[in-house]
């Protein structure tokens, strides 16, 4: 597919990323000759203002929150809202409540992609501090569509696991310090891309996938993603539905369902396994039920004089204490594995 397209960089950043984003944001010069989005992990509650104005008092460049079917200009920064995907169409913003990807909304993959998508090699992804994988399936769109891949040298960031993830899957172009990367964004958008642009046509379709589903809240058919992907025997663990794997062979893995949620391997990992011990406490709150439920019976029939059936309910009882103490045992110890993990890759 060829677009035209106009110089954009996307930054995606997690934990730790608005004193990154400030840093940054004051060594780019008023002039810039590009269009800035940005896509920060944010919390349903946060408020995306609040961020904006912060950012304001760093950088010339004018901050404001993103706003849906707004046409980007260049030397301005937009940030997505709590809660809202950013894409674009175009030259256009699409500020939407689409599925999650990857766990997040707003998400980094949605954004980078539909930048490689429309834009290609005029396409600057960034990667700052942060945790997990959101941002890793993105950058390898840019790469492919030919843009230009920037991350923030692991041992600079404050949270270097997003960082190394992106290492770890692409050869990205540059990896730098925060203290000169505004430099490099400012070299970078001043390059020249002669020709058309030629964006792989996976990544072409499933950013309208993707477009398409978060945009009219319609599920994406079976039969585009018949063609698109190919069907998995995995479950989807936000909507229950089929999982299919939308990834060229040689490329990294992605998961998407019929719903829109789409998932990289790491966050489809994640995403089940907190399923599975959302299910466990659920499982250990009814068996506590059940044995205090036991309990009040046997002392209903013991005070009524019928210790059989009270002894009866007592064992049970007891006999549920088992299960309730190994589902405490199994749970303290995935809360265990998860700090660890958490220590190892912050």
């Amino acid at each position: 597919m060829e677009r035209k397209a106009t110089k954009i960089i996307v930054i995606g950043t997690s934990a730790g990323g608005m004193q990154a984003l400030c840093k940054l944001l004051a060594a780019v010069p008023e002039n810039l000759p590009a269009s800035v989005l940005i896509v920060q992990h944010l919390s349903t509650d946060s408020s995306a203002p609040f961020l904006v104005n912060r950012l304001n008092q760093f950088t010339k460049l004018t901050c404001k929150v993103a706003r849906h079917e707004e046409k980007i200009e260049p030397a301005t920064v937009y940030m997505a809202p709590a809660d809202r995907h950013l894409l674009l169409r175009d030259n256009e913003l699409l500020v939407v409540r689409g599925p999650r990807e990857n766990q997040f909304r707003p998400s980094i993959d949605p954004l980078f992609r539909s930048a490689a998508a429309y834009h290609g090699p005029n396409t600057i992804g960034v990667i700052l501090t942060g945790f997990m994988s959101d941002g890793v399936l993105g950058m390898e769109c840019i790469s492919r569509s030919g843009g230009t891949t920037v991350v923030q040298d692991p041992s600079d960031a404050e949270f270097p696991a997003l960082p190394l993830n992106v290492l770890r899957h692409i050869a990205v172009d540059h990896a730098v310090e925060l203290n000169i990367m505004g430099n490099l964004l400012v070299e970078l958008v001043q390059e020249h891309v002669s020709g058309s642009v030629t964006v792989p046509s996976d990544i072409w379709a499933e950013a309208k996938i993707a477009e398409k589903v978060m945009t009219s809240s319609t599920m994406t058919s079976i039969n585009e993603l018949e063609n698109s992907g190919e069907r998995t025997s995995y479950s989807c663990p936000e909507c229950g539905g089929g999982l299919w794997d939308m990834s060229e062979e040689g490329n990294i893995t992605r998961y998407r369902c019929h719903s829109g949620h789409a998932f990289s391997r790491e966050s489809l990992l994640t995403s089940m396994t907190n399923h599975v011990e959302e299910t466990l406490w659920v499982a250990l709150r009814t068996l506590e039920e059940r044995r205090n439920i036991l309990l009040n019976m046997s002392q209903n029939e013991s005070n009524k004089g019928n210790r059989r059936w009270a002894t009866m309910q007592e064992e049970k009882a007891e006999e549920m204490k088992v299960h309730i103490e190994r589902l405490r045992l199994l749970l303290s110890q995935s809360a265990l594995s998860d700090d660890e993990q958490m220590g190892e890759v912050g």
